[in-house]
C-alpha cells in the first residue's frame, strides 16, 4: 500500500498533472472529451444491445457489429486516454474512492461480457443474423451490457460526490 501511495503522490505531482491541473481550459476540455467519448461508446453499445434484444430485426447483426463496434473501439480509446489524464490530476483521492474502484470493476465486467459474446455467442450469428430473434445467450449479453454500462456511468458521476 505504501509503494502505491508513493506512486500516486508522484503521479499527481508530476509535471504533466500540474500542467493539466493549472490550465484554465485544458482540464475541462479533457472532461468534455471523456463525457462525449462515453456517450458515443455507450450509445453504440446500447444500439447494438437493442438489436440483440430483438429490435430492428431487419438490420443484419453482422453489419451492426462492424458498424457499432468500430465506433465503440474508437470512443473507448478516447475515454481511456482522457480518463488517464483525469485520474493523473487527482490520483491520490480518486484511487481510494469506492465509486472509482467499482467503476473500474464494472468496466472490466463489461469488457468480459463483450469478449464472451464476440468469442463464443457470435459464432452462431448466421442462424439469427436477420429477421430472427437472437438466442437467449445473445439477449443476456445485451441486457448485461446495458446494465453494466449504465452502472459505469452512475459510478463515474458518483466519483465527484464521494
Amino acid at each position: 500500500m505504501e509503494s502505491s501511495s508513493g506512486f500516486l503522490h508522484w503521479l499527481e505531482n508530476s509535471e504533466a498533472a500540474l500542467f493539466f491541473r493549472q490550465s484554465i481550459w485544458l482540464y475541462p476540455a479533457v472532461e468534455i472529451i471523456h463525457i462525449i467519448g462515453f456517450a458515443v461508446l455507450v450509445g453504440a453499445a446500447f444500439l447494438f444491445d437493442l438489436r440483440l434484444l430483438g429490435m430492428a430485426r431487419k438490420l443484419p447483426v453482422k453489419e451492426s457489429i462492424k458498424h457499432f463496434i468500430l465506433w465503440a473501439r474508437i470512443s473507448f480509446l478516447a475515454v481511456l486516454l482522457s480518463g488517464l489524464i483525469l485520474f493523473m490530476v487527482n490520483a491520490v483521492s480518486i484511487a481510494f474512492n469506492p465509486a472509482f474502484r467499482i467503476k473500474l470493476a464494472l468496466i472490466f465486467l463489461a469488457g468480459l461480457n463483450a469478449y464472451v459474446f464476440h468469442t463464443f455467442t457470435v459464432r452462431t450469428v448466421g442462424k439469427w443474423n436477420i429477421n430472427r430473434m437472437p438466442p437467449v445467450k445473445a439477449r443476456v449479453a445485451g441486457i448485461l451490457s446495458i446494465l453494466l454500462w449504465f452502472s459505469v456511468i452512475a459510478c463515474g458521476r458518483l466519483i465527484a460526490y464521494t
